[in-house]
């Protein structure tokens, strides 16, 4: 069987923005995202080799989220317009690279992606999710890492590969827990509340005591400390509503993945008409084109 790299892309593209400075083309066109998301595919690639990569993004909200609760994500700030330029030449130059790019309309990536993780892992394919995002643990196993980027805070850590033990050393709960943990403990980036108070030590306490959030619901009478009791047992509902927002959806049908092999030319034309020199120089070095002697070898 072969290694799966699927890349959270708009988590990436993020990342990319706000970890560059705010580079331009010679009019203004800003490029920073794209100097860095270039550059972070390709140190992908090298780390984990791959036999395909998939790029999975959203095309607007969640339709099932937003149904469960009106205000799902909707404290979010519209994504910077310096960003939002960039989106579509991110899209370009994925493609120029050979690389499938994957969004589906109403449907959120982070299914798409977790859906095809687990069915590329139950065909026995080893499978790493570029992604920052606390979601995706619950999908770890056997089969499924992690692949998470250097923090913003500490970048000489690197990239880090989170496997099942190390979800229960950051999390305190193992990956099949996660989407009960975040249900009792909220998650602030989603919108989603949780109860009052309740923080990650306390989630995992009582995760670990009664199995489950039903378990949980289902012994509030006795739960420690006592002023959760009431909280708990008077909201049931809502943290019922709050596993279903935080359980990835994995019955999605197969993502259509076209796939493509790379094109230099269009790839080196990108990056020269957005005058990302250093960028065009190394993508001549990994993308020969026929005829032209090879400096090195393709990842």
């Amino acid at each position: 069987m072969s290694k799966w790299l699927l890349v959270d892309g708009f988590n990436l593209a993020y990342r990319c923005y706000h970890a560059l400075p705010e580079l331009t083309r010679a009019d203004g066109f800003p490029t920073g995202a794209l100097h860095g998301w270039v550059k972070s595919l390709w140190k992908l690639i090298d780390l984990e080799q791959p036999a395909a990569t998939l790029v999975f993004f959203d095309l607007g909200e969640s339709e099932d989220r937003v149904a469960l609760l009106a205000d799902y994500k909707a404290q979010r700030q519209p994504m910077p317009d310096a960003l939002r330029q960039q989106i579509d030449p991110i899209k370009a130059l994925t493609r120029a690279m050979g690389l499938a790019g994957i969004e589906r309309q109403g449907v959120e990536s982070d299914d798409l992606l977790a859906a095809e993780a687990v069915r590329l892992a139950q065909a026995g394919h080893d499978v790493t999710i570029m992604s920052s995002d606390k979601d995706f643990a619950q999908i770890v196993g056997d089969k499924i890492r992690i692949m998470l980027p250097p923090p913003s805070a500490n970048p000489k850590l690197g990239w880090r590969l989170l496997d099942a033990a190390g979800v229960q050393e950051k999390f305190g709960v193992p990956p099949a827990q996660i989407a009960d943990y975040l249900a009792l403990v909220g998650d602030t980036s989603d919108n989603i509340p949780g109860i009052d108070g309740v923080g990650p030590k306390t989630a995992a306490k009582w995760l670990a005591e009664f199995g489950s959030l039903e378990g949980v619901i289902a012994h509030a009478a006795e739960l420690k400390p006592d002023r959760f009791r009431e909280p708990v047992a008077r909201d049931a509902e809502r943290l019922r509503i709050n596993l279903r927002l935080t359980t990835l959806n994995l019955t999605l049908e197969p993502v259509a993945a076209e796939w493509r092999t790379p094109q230099p030319e269009e790839l080196f034309r990108l990056l020269d008409g957005y005058e990302m020199r250093s960028t065009a120089a190394e993508a001549r070095k990994r993308y020969p084109l026929p005829g032209v002697p090879q400096q090195s070898e393709l990842f």
